[in-house]
């Protein structure tokens, strides 16, 4: 377990600012564009146009030479063209929304490549001295969709743009000599899609602004406009060497799914090997990353939603038949339904298999589960022992409000002992940064079922956060597996 983990959830209760009656309710935050899947996107296009022009000018041309050769050729000359176009530049995002320099590029990119290729198959006489048209229709024809796409993502960038979804979304945390520092010097860039919506900083008697931006507040509130405006990235412009109060900073910035970056003063740039960004032209010292994104975020949504589907057909007769049961079994509905903290703190309506009486439920978890719940129904009894009761939050994963793994979702009055969650644990919404899940590291690991003590939920934090750091789609097949072949059932389920 790493010392951040540790760290985070350490036994130091503290209050929780944000109450249940004050939490903020979602809101649709425009969602910026990936450079990076775009450029992969764009380059996965190439690819099919090149090999499908290629294939379809053997198909038009007549030929005596057979034709896996000229599969191969064509092969060859996919693979050159992907790889000679990359060398040109042409899938730099930047180039994107400027149509000659792209234009231009994919032309350097192609011509390389149709040079390299005639080289590579002189050797081979029939296929340049025979059928040199078929090559000619291949390289015109590949051209003309390679600068089609690219003028199809130039309308698309442009559209983006009008809906802000290029827009980097940054805060300042920090209104001192460094902060002014960079906030010159992010001026100075003339960065186009740079949003700064405000600086953040903890100390008392600060002026209204900061080398014109407003000073929206301290780094609490900070936090909570990350979860309300959608802030993508956080630039602390503080001393590093106030180790205290940094720690401190990013500690509580830890809570949200954004990515923390150090602008480094003159202690900064005596550290040593660290991971950098760029932004603007400037250089930041990376401390904080979101735990999901670009090609990771959709492995994920690819693994939630192909698993959840093929999941739900295979249960669907077990879902049927436990409906009849409870029907049979209690008057009331099928569905227990109750408001959670979600990702981000969103609250979500996570969907159960009724197990109490209906006229005992408690919807915000006031009084948790204990053995022997008389509130509990003879059916309820055992979907809770067997986790069954769980199954239609496959619904939930559906929609896209969980993952089949991440930390399990609390109810909103969850307490450990007589503490609320939020107030036990220091740091809890770091949890909060991925979709909560079915099944979780915690589960399959023993931290399940009811929190008497306040070292049970701490435990229990401390395996959601590891599962954060380390996530993978290896891990999350583990513990699939894992809880499919013992974890649906314990001593700790009732």
């Amino acid at each position: 377990m790493s010392d951040r983990v540790k760290a985070t959830v350490a036994a130091i209760p503290v209050s929780y600012r944000e109450s249940v009656e004050t939490a903020v309710p979602p809101r649709e935050v425009v969602k910026t564009v990936s450079e990076p899947i775009v450029s992969r996107l764009v380059a996965m296009l190439d690819a099919a146009a090149i090999l499908g022009t290629g294939i379809l000018s053997i198909e038009w041309s007549i030929s005596s030479i057979d034709w896996r050769l000229l599969g191969l050729v064509v092969l060859l000359g996919t693979v050159l063209g992907i790889n000679f176009l990359h060398l040109a530049g042409a899938y730099r995002f930047a180039r994107f929304s400027h149509i000659d320099s792209s234009v231009g590029r994919v032309l350097t990119g192609w011509l390389a490549t149709l040079a390299i290729l005639f080289a590579a198959t002189r050797p081979i006489e029939p296929v340049i001295a025979t059928d040199r048209p078929w090559i000619a229709i291949w390289f015109l024809g590949g051209l003309s969709l390679l600068v089609a796409i690219r003028i199809a993502l130039h309308q698309q960038i442009r559209r983006w743009a009008g809906q802000g979804r290029l827009d980097q979304i940054v805060a300042i945390v920090g209104a001192g000599p460094i902060a002014q520092r960079l906030l010159r010097s992010l001026r100075a860039s003339r960065s186009t899609n740079l949003r700064i919506v405000g600086v953040y900083d903890d100390a008392t008697h600060l002026p209204q602004r900061c080398m014109g931006h407003p000073i929206l507040g301290t780094v609490e509130d900070l936090v909570h406009d990350v979860r309300r405006m959608g802030i993508a990235t956080i630039l602390v412009a503080m001393p590093l060497s106030n180790d205290r109060m940094l720690v401190e900073t990013l500690n509580r910035l830890s809570l949200v799914p954004a990515d923390v970056r150090l602008c480094p003063d003159d202690f900064g740039l005596q550290l040593g090997t660290v991971q950098v960004s760029h932004l603007a032209g400037l250089t930041f010292l990376n401390v904080i990353d979101r735990p999901l994104r670009d090609w990771s975020w959709i492995a994920k949504v690819i693994e939630d939603r192909l698993l959840s589907a093929l999941i739900l057909a295979l249960i669907s007769p077990l879902l049927v038949a436990v409906a009849v049961l409870i029907k049979l079994d209690s008057p009331g509905p099928i569905f227990f339904r109750q408001k959670r903290y979600g990702f981000n703190n969103d609250l979500i309506e996570v969907v159960k298999f009724r197990t109490m009486h209906h006229a005992e439920a408690d919807v915000d978890a006031e009084q948790l589960t204990r053995r022997n719940d008389p509130r509990i129904t003879r059916i309820g009894s055992f979907l809770r022992r067997t986790s069954i009761d769980e199954l239609p939050q496959f619904l939930n994963v559906l929609r896209g409000e969980m993952s089949i793994v991440g930390p399990r979702p609390h109810a909103l009055r969850a307490k450990a002992g007589t503490l609320l969650y939020q107030e036990a644990v220091k740091y809890y919404d770091a949890r909060h940064r991925m979709k909560p899940g079915i099944t979780g590291w915690a589960q399959i690991n023993g931290w399940r079922g009811e929190t008497d003590t306040i070292e049970q939920i701490r435990k229990r934090v401390e395996h959601d956060l590891y599962y954060i750091e380390n996530w993978s789609v290896s891990l999350d097949l583990r513990i699939i597996a894992q809880t499919v072949l013992g974890g649906f059932t314990g001593r700790h389920a009732f």
